[in-house]
Formats: C-alpha cells, sequence, structure tokens
C-alpha cells in the first residue's frame, strides 16, 4: 500500500507547522507507522528538529528537485525520532529561482516520492509559511493537508485563504489533494477569546476539525531548536500525550487504525 502524503501547511507564520510535523512523525513512529519528513523550508527547521545537523547535509531536498539525487540516497535516520528525514538548508532557497527554468517544476517532488512511496505509511511534508514554488511541490506531492492554526482573530481568513488555494490546485493539477483536518495549537483553554475562536471553527468547519488540542507549552512550542521531537526528551508531558492523540485520530481518519 503506497504512503499517507500529507502536507503540513498554511499560509500564515508562527502557528507551529515544523513543531507539529516532527512531533507528529515521532507520534506515528512510536505507534509503529513506517514515516518520511520532508523538510521543504530553507529555514531547515524540521531538520534541526529532528536532531540532524543541516550544515553537514551532504544530500537534500534541493539536491531532489533539481533531480540530483534521489530520495532513498538522500534521506537520513532521525534517531531520537524513529523516523527518516529528506533534510533542507539554506542551500534550498536557490532551488526556487533554479526551479524557474525547468520543465515541470511544480512535479519535481511528486515524480521523486514515487520511487519510495510503498517503503512508508506516512510522509509528512513541512511546508513553508508561503506560497512558493517549493510550497506549490509540496501540495501537488500530497493527497491530504493537515492545517496547524491558532485560534486567534483573522484565523478563519487564514485558513480560508489556504482553502481556496488547495481548491485551486486540486481542479488544475492535483486532483486527489483534500485537507485531511486542521489542528488548533498552541490552544489555552483558559483564554476566552481562544475558546471562542475554536467555537467558530467548529461551527464552520465541523468534522475537518481534529478534536486534539496542542496546549500552550513553552518547551513544546519550542521542540525543534532542542534537535528532538518532545517524545523523545519528555515523554510524560501533557502536549507530547496531546501529539500522541493526534496521530491516533489521524490514523483513524486515514483508514489505518
Amino acid at each position: 500500500m503506497s504512503a499517507q502524503i500529507i502536507a503540513v501547511a498554511n499560509q500564515k507564520g508562527g502557528v507551529g507547522k515544523t513543531t507539529t510535523t516532527v512531533n507528529l512523525a515521532a507520534s506515528l513512529a512510536r505507534r509503529g507507522q513506517r514515516v518520511l519528513v520532508i523538510d521543504l523550508d530553507p529555514q531547515g527547521n524540521a531538520t534541526t528538529g529532528s536532531g540532524i545537523d543541516k550544515a553537514s547535509l551532504e544530500e537534500g531536498v534541493y539536491q531532489v528537485v533539481l533531480g540530483d539525487a534521489d530520495i532513498k540516497t538522500a534521506a537520513v535516520r532521525s534517531e531520537c525520532g524513529g523516523y527518516d528525514v529528506l533534510g533542507a538548508n539554506r542551500a534550498l532557497s536557490g532551488a526556487e529561482i533554479e526551479l524557474v527554468q525547468e520543465i515541470a517544476r511544480e512535479i519535481r517532488l511528486k515524480n521523486a516520492l514515487q520511487a519510495v512511496e510503498n517503503d512508508y505509511d506516512f510522509v509528512l511534508i513541512d511546508c513553508p509559511p508561503s506560497l512558493t514554488l517549493l510550497t506549490l511541490n509540496g501540495l501537488v506531492a500530497a493527497n491530504g493537508v493537515i492545517v496547524p492554526m491558532l485560534c486567534e482573530y483573522y484565523a478563519l481568513e487564514g485558513i480560508s485563504d489556504l482553502i481556496a488555494t488547495v481548491r485551486k490546485i486540486r481542479q488544475a493539477i492535483n486532483p486527489k489533494l483534500d485537507i485531511t483536518g486542521i489542528v488548533r495549537t498552541l490552544y489555552d483553554s483558559r483564554s476566552r477569546l481562544v475558546v471562542e475562536v475554536s467555537e467558530q471553527l467548529r461551527n464552520h468547519f465541523g468534522d475537518l476539525l481534529f478534536e486534539t488540542t496542542i496546549p500552550r507549552n513553552i518547551r513544546l512550542a519550542e521542540a525543534p531548536s532542542h534537535g528532538m521531537p518532545a517524545l523523545a526528551y519528555d515523554p510524560a508531558a501533557k502536549g507530547t500525550k496531546a501529539y500522541l492523540s493526534l496521530a491516533d485520530e489521524l490514523l483513524q481518519r486515514v483508514g489505518k487504525a
């Protein structure tokens, strides 16, 4: 059975995309799933957040999308997370310019994944916080999108923009693409505003909203800077348990429970 390829995306920055990607990957691995994380952000936070030195990468996303390497040889193991990583560093910034001149530039990642789609149960793609050519490659390669978002004013506006983007890509390039779910991150039930916006999201999106919320937790929010998923350094933390719950919910949602 081929992998569930899921882009973790939101055109708004600072909503926990990388933290969600890294910790969800570790949680799925803990549940016995074979997981590949693809870091599409030139900042490389998902790479370092998986315990991998991005500066020492010999091959990564940059080489793969330009056709100079394949995923089988470029992916490295996150020993602390229990999953594989196709890493990124600053070199990836140059891929945007180089890809502009390439034929079929928006399907480079999709084509590269075909060689390994039976080697994994899940591929999680950490997308940059803007609609770049790299983000487009991630959305074209994926069959689902997980949207991390904060419960704050303008949240509905931001997610509406992303859903409109997904709809356009589905119509033009990737008919399999759909929203897998929306996850509320840095959630603080003590905040009246957070609770009110959360209810608005539930009324607006219904079953698309994951029941699991990721609590506001400083250590969890900074997980990538620790160089390991929260599951590895604090298995008993409330936030860690939330990501395990999110993994279980995702497995049920995609029929892999």
